[in-house]
């Protein structure tokens, strides 16, 4: 044993990047312990190896080698979302790649995936658009599938007669609503990440889109969809309207972030569209306090803009920088049939004239359309700003959304900008620190916190040097009042030691979900449901 090969030793600590222990000087005991220790952990390495190719080979008979994908690059990838995206960039993720991404074009070759993997206690990881930003597609297990959406990318149907279209999980959202367009119709649904998103992975994650306010989430537009289970069970909920048939039973696959099942086909609802009698109302305002009151005014009312957002002095200095005059920004859009229209804008110009005291001035509508019409991120967009936080070592964009009732979300937000001024270390590495209100409801409102920062750390620290303490100013702060500390993100990985917290008494239902669906655990393994085994990764 005293001989044994050095090599061994190092292909130990170069795989799992330890420091190294040196142990030609230990005594004879100690050092005969020390390779008796490390050849078993090889050797337990090199069984995982035989094991992951014997899982490609597998692969090989149920998946044309073109639909079987084990590139590097591509792996790397896929190991991390957006979530942890100044660490992809600078090569220093910390979690496993995935063994390969597979492109099944059929439920049935779902199923035989799912089925295979959940034999083989292999985890599994759907996936769509790429888009997710809560780290629900990051890879925390070493024996992983990720499954793609790309080969399911059929529009069955668009039926304008009863007003929904049917589409396989992979098919683009930006596709679908150009192939409306040209009839007159829309989804409703337009996420920021729409030239980009995929159907499959906005139901998975329970999104919400731009217009919300008047057409609703994605969980009001779903009619029905098919989905399959690990242990291969493929079930189709049927498209009606409304019934009255026991639970929702939509309600178990939206928003499951693929910890369930494997979403394959979509029914939603589409709409008649008016562009021609889109009307944009802007205001220079006070505070945020104000920009809130006019929002519920407006809601309570009854009446439904397709986009009625406040924001802060802070947050609209990035957005609106050719008129903010650094004050808070009040803005509206209404959409559909004229008379609608001109309703809508009566009751938003009635509103603030009652806060008229919190108003500074009306801004020139053509400046608020201008700034709607170049929101949404192309693939180029994403790419430019991978490559801009490499250069710049800096981070923008990151955000936090939650949601409460119109008592508390002024509260929550104002506590927890005061508390990060006062407990956050790192405060004066912030360049960017506010806030803004964009979908509103009758009885509440979210608050995306954004916050923006120079990175003075080493690239695989910058999660739990920055964003991990920020966020958790937000969760708890929002908790404590009884709020969400998630609107439409989803849990992901990096929310998930709250999902009981979020979800009080009522975790046992989500428990006995996750119990029933996946009872060997390999859906996703670490979102939404907290997993001790993660934590090293969080």
């Amino acid at each position: 044993m005293e001989n044994f090969p050095i090599l061994i030793i190092l292909l130990y600590f170069f795989r799992n990047f330890s420091i190294f222990i040196d142990i030609t000087n230990m005594a004879p005991y100690h050092k005969d312990k020390w390779v008796k220790y490390l050849f078993g952990l090889v050797t337990q390495t090199l069984e995982e190896s035989v094991n992951n190719e014997m899982i490609i080979e597998q692969l090989k008979t149920m998946l044309k080698p073109t639909q079987i994908n084990t590139n590097s690059e591509d792996l790397y990838d896929a190991s991390a979302d957006r979530y942890k995206k100044y660490a992809k960039a600078r090569k220093v993720l910390d979690v496993p790649s995935p063994l390969a991404i597979v492109y099944p074009d059929s439920p049935e070759q779902v199923r035989d995936l799912l089925v295979f993997c959940n034999t083989n206690q292999v985890n599994v990881i759907p996936r769509a658009g790429k888009t997710a930003t809560e780290g629900g597609l990051e890879n925390w297990k070493e024996q992983t599938l990720v499954i793609d959406a790309l080969h399911l990318d059929r529009i069955i149907n668009i039926d304008t007669y009863n007003m929904q279209a049917t589409v396989q999980a992979g098919v683009p959202l930006q596709e679908l609503e150009d192939a409306l367009r040209k009839d007159g119709f829309t989804t409703g649904h337009s996420p920021q990440s729409k030239p980009v998103a995929k159907l499959g992975g906005l139901v998975a994650t329970r999104s919400i889109g731009q217009f919300s306010t008047l057409y609703g989430a994605i969980e009001d537009m779903v009619v029905g969809l098919e989905c399959v289970f690990p242990d291969g069970h493929i079930s189709r909920i049927k498209n009606v309207p409304r019934r009255s048939g026991g639970p929702d039973i939509r309600h178990i696959v939206i928003g499951n972030e693929g910890t369930l099942c494997y979403i394959t086909e979509v029914t939603v609802k589409i709409f008649k569209i008016y562009p021609e009698n889109n009307t944009f109302y802007g205001y220079l305002i006070k505070d945020i306090d104000t920009g809130i009151k006019i929002l519920r005014e407006v809601m309570v009312n009854g009446f439904r803009p397709s986009v009625a957002r406040t924001y802060s002095e802070e947050d609209a200095a990035q957005h609106f920088y050719h008129f903010h005059k650094n004050k808070c920004v009040l803005l509206f859009m209404a959409e559909g049939p004229e008379g609608i229209v001109k309703a809508t804008g009566e009751a938003i110009e009635q509103a603030v004239e009652k806060f008229k005291d919190g108003i500074i001035e009306q801004v020139d509508s053509k400046h608020i359309e201008n700034w709607f019409n170049n929101l949404n991120w192309s693939q180029q967009d994403i790419d430019d700003e991978f490559e801009g936080m490499k250069e710049h070592d800096s981070h923008s964009g990151f955000t936090t959304e939650i949601s409460a009732d119109w008592s508390t979300i002024t509260e929550i937000y104002h506590n927890v900008i005061k508390r990060i001024k006062e407990d956050y270390p790192r405060y004066h590495d912030l360049t960017l620190l506010g806030g803004h209100s964009s979908h509103s409801y009758i009885n509440g409102t979210n608050m995306y916190f954004v916050y923006n920062y120079d990175i003075h750390c080493a690239p695989e620290d910058e999660m739990r040097v920055y964003h991990h303490p920020l966020q958790r100013i937000i969760v708890e702060e929002t908790l404590k009042l009884g709020g969400s500390m998630c609107h439409h993100h989803g849990i992901g990985k990096f929310r998930n030691e709250w999902t009981k917290m979020e979800h009080g008494s009522a975790y046992y239902m989500l428990e006995k979900l996750k119990e029933a669906f996946d009872p060997n655990g390999i859906m996703n393994f670490g979102t939404i449901f907290p997993q001790e085994e993660g934590k090293k990764y969080q």
